[in-house]
């Protein structure tokens, strides 16, 4: 039996399901609330993959060579024990390639804090030994010219950012567009297109990113004039999106203590000196700190698998959704909304983001972020770290990927409203179903321990239920079998399991799929 595959997202929050709640759902009266992106599930490469350099210490690390542990390509002020060495990854992999081919069609951001201090090396000449004055690293035609290529390759478009660094900038510390210029005419020049660009990443952090000293939210606006102005003759159809912010509207759960980054500029004091310059609005999420950070920044709480399974760390996507929201709202009214890096925890994610009790987060961030329109979701990583869709060493897929997958193929981008009120620790999404005109799909989170969910369906469909032995664990089931990928990157069948009209029941700490494709819903012809 095939997989029902789709286009793109679309998804309603509910509240919740009721342990012994049955509840009808009339998939045919469900009305459209939103649209986003046909690209809306999409991926980080962070920039210090592409290049080399020192990336997010995995909690399973390896010893580093002397020659590893010197290389200094991290960003300023951060414990560089934090980090590991890796070498360029290489793009023309046919396993990775394939396996982010089944993510498409995504945005393929590769952009992170390295960005910032990364010198576009415009000749065919290979990278010198020290990076020029100015900046931490060296990005070459040769490894931008793999980006692009995988780009294709995989269905994805690209967003990115530029170097902002002391080597962009001019004897007053105003930004240049000298380096940024090369950037653009190469990837032009090999059959590339940048989709969308920030300027930096991350701003709100300035002084980690390389940012002059007491950089402010006045000196952000006037580089962001500048970076415009040269991006509308560069690359007129790329979109600029802004500012990048982060850290703010939610506390880290123990609460900053001594040691923590400073937040400077804020978003306010950004918009404010920009104007609306933007097309559209973006930011960052991390849900919290990992225990990387914790440890280094003296933050007094450490996540566990038990405080990931309960709706409060669900929710916390919400509170950073509204208060950017809220920003956008003021400083760049009607503007799209999007969400460029995000994943289970900043500074590389958890041990528990690369198992499966992360998926239930992950399925209710998309699904609560369609809901309100957010154009994009790019998560961070493709495969790098704990927090990668795919392990950096073997591209064995994880459980969050595999959750991917089906999104992917079930789901439209024409977000609907289920016209259902329910309680307890189930969430519901519905969203128009892929490729089948008039058809649904709804998906089913329940995070409940012990208690099975229940809906009542007026018509028969397919359902593809993923869950594991262990929350903690990074096998990932799908209707019972075990899902692995060949060892050239290939899938196996994902097939649904037939379902019938009336009662369909939903086991404790499960995530379905379900596809009802004679739903016969106007708002999905």
């Amino acid at each position: 039996m095939a997989v029902v595959r789709s286009s793109g997202i679309a998804f309603f929050l509910l509240t919740s399901l009721a342990a012994t709640c049955q509840t009808a759902v009339q998939p045919g009266q469900m009305k459209k609330v939103a649209e986003v992106d046909p690209r809306f599930l999409s991926y980080n490469v962070e920039t210090v993959e592409v290049t080399g350099g020192r990336f997010w210490k995995p909690y399973s690390s390896k010893a580093e060579t002397p020659a590893e542990t010197a290389n200094t390509n991290a960003p300023v002020g951060i414990d560089p024990s934090m980090f590991q060495y890796r070498a360029p990854i290489d793009l023309s992999q046919a396993k990775l390639r394939r396996l982010a081919s089944a993510l498409a069609p995504a945005y393929m951001r590769v952009s992170g804090t390295w960005r910032n201090s990364s010198f576009f090396q415009n000749t065919d000449d290979p990278a010198p030994k020290s990076p020029p004055t100015g900046y931490q690293a060296v990005l070459t035609r040769a490894q931008w010219k793999g980006v692009v290529d995988f780009s294709h390759a995989a269905g994805a478009e690209l967003v990115t950012s530029v170097a902002t660094s002391a080597g962009t900038r001019d004897a007053s510390g105003a930004w240049t567009p000298a380096e940024a210029a090369g950037f653009f005419e190469y990837t032009k020049s090999v059959g590339g297109h940048i989709a969308a660009t920030e300027f930096m990443n991350e701003p709100t952090y300035a002084s980690i990113g390389g940012a002059p000293a007491g950089y402010s939210g006045a000196d952000f606006g006037r580089d962001v004039k500048a970076f415009r102005s040269f991006l509308k003759k560069a690359s007129p159809s790329t979109l600029l999106l802004g500012p990048g912010s982060i850290g703010e509207g939610v506390v880290m759960a123990g609460g900053a203590t001594a040691g923590g980054p400073k937040l400077s500029p804020t978003t306010p004091e950004m918009l404010q000196a920009t104007g609306p310059i933007f097309d559209a609005f973006s930011y960052h999420f991390y849900s919290d700190a990992s225990q990387r950070c914790t440890r280094m920044m003296g933050l007094k709480f450490v996540n566990t698998p038990e405080t990931a399974m309960t709706a409060a760390w669900f929710d916390r996507n919400m509170q950073g959704f509204n208060h950017y929201a809220a920003d956008r709202d003021k400083y760049l009214p009607g503007k799209q909304m999007w969400l460029t890096e995000t994943s289970e925890a900043a500074c590389g994610g958890d041990p528990f983001a690369a198992q499966f009790v992360d998926v239930f987060r992950f399925m209710d961030q998309l699904g609560s972020l369609s809901a309100k329109g957010v154009r994009s979701v790019i998560v961070n990583t493709l495969a790098s770290s704990d927090y990668g869709l795919l392990d950096e060493e073997t591209y064995a897929p994880r459980p969050d990927f595999w959750a991917a997958v089906l999104w992917k193929r079930t789901m439209d981008v024409r977000v609907l409203d289920p016209g259902i009120s329910l309680t307890g620790k189930a969430r519901v999404y519905a969203a128009c179903e892929r490729d089948h005109k008039g058809g649904v799909t709804l998906l089913v989170i329940n995070f409940d321990n012990s208690a099975e969910q229940a809906l009542t369906l007026p018509v028969a469909g397919e359902r593809y239920t993923l869950s594991s032995p262990e929350l903690t664990s990074k096998q990932t089931m799908l209707n019972g079998t075990e899902l692995t990928a060949g060892a050239d990157g290939s899938l196996p069948v994902m097939a649904g399991a037939k379902v019938t009209a009336g009662k369909v029941s939903f086991a404790p700490l499960t995530v379905s799929f379900v596809t009802l494709p004679g739903a016969k819903n106007a708002a999905c012809q």
